[in-house]
């Protein structure tokens, strides 16, 4: 039953439905998912939000706008999160972050913090609040411009970098886009060959069980995976201030040489 429960939360598919793909995948949810996909009965498996606990993003660029910071830290109630103490150790996490230039967790852990190492100050935390707090990623990005962005009073964090100068606005509205959008891949030749056939497979399976004729499956496989390529590619995607133009048409000669994305 909690397979059930899960498959349908994934494909908003009937209870039936799942409990005979489940039968025939053998239990395996994610196969049960494309059987389910290529009968046609369930939507493509959401890739979104995965919240891996409470916590906080903190986001921020240098006064030069050349050089940006993401860092997340984790605690396992909201209750915590929202507590100064945890508030000021990550401020103080973060500004060392932004000084040191730590290339790594293991390098920022051995740095020091009033005293301690910055490990020490994490486990001493800890056993002060009675709860587990966890460093759990931190980025750095490096380019001619860097914008920032902060959503949902920071369960979701960006950082982007333009190959030009003095592009700040248009940094900024790109990283909120990609706040907004999630896209996965910046580009459709940065998406992995066998996640493409996969997606094909399930779309052939899905035209032949609603009978088009073969001749023409190729022509509207080949729209479908164009369609694929404008969800998961920030260039391909709507852009979000005006959705009659893709992201790739508003960089006014400017190209996005990196994203980073953390999401709670």
């Amino acid at each position: 039953m909690e397979k059930i429960k899960k498959l349908r939360e994934q494909t908003g598919a009937g209870i039936v439905d799942c409990k005979k793909a489940l039968d025939e995948a053998n239990g395996d949810i994610e196969k049960a998912t494309e059987i389910l996909r290529k009968k046609g009965i369930a939507k493509a498996a959401k890739r979104g939000e995965r919240e891996a606990g409470e916590g906080i993003i903190k986001t921020a660029v240098n006064d030069e706008k050349n050089e940006g910071y993401i860092l997340e830290i984790n605690a396992e109630t909201d209750f915590v999160v929202r507590n100064e103490k945890f508030q000021d150790f990550t401020n103080k996490v973060f500004q060392i972050i932004k000084d040191k230039k730590p290339t790594g967790l293991d390098e920022l852990f051995g740095l020091e913090m009033e005293g301690v190492s910055v490990k020490d100050a994490v486990d001493s935390l800890s056993g002060t609040i009675g709860e587990k707090i966890s460093i759990s990623r931190f980025d750095i990005l490096s380019g001619p411009t860097v914008a920032c962005y902060k959503h949902l009073g920071g369960r979701i964090g960006v950082l982007l970098s333009l190959d030009r100068a003095g592009k700040d606005d248009l940094a900024y509205d790109l990283a909120m886009h990609t706040a907004a959008a999630n896209p996965r891949y910046l580009k459709p030749e940065e998406v992995k060959e066998e996640e493409v056939n996969k997606e094909k497979e399930i779309y052939q399976e899905q035209l032949k069980a609603e009978g088009k004729p073969e001749q023409i499956i190729g022509k509207i496989l080949e729209g479908k995976i164009n369609k694929f390529y404008e969800e998961v590619c920030l260039l391909k995607q709507e852009y979000i201030k005006d959705d009659k133009k893709k992201v790739e048409e508003i960089l006014g000669g400017a190209n996005i040489e990196k994203y980073i994305r953390y999401s709670l």
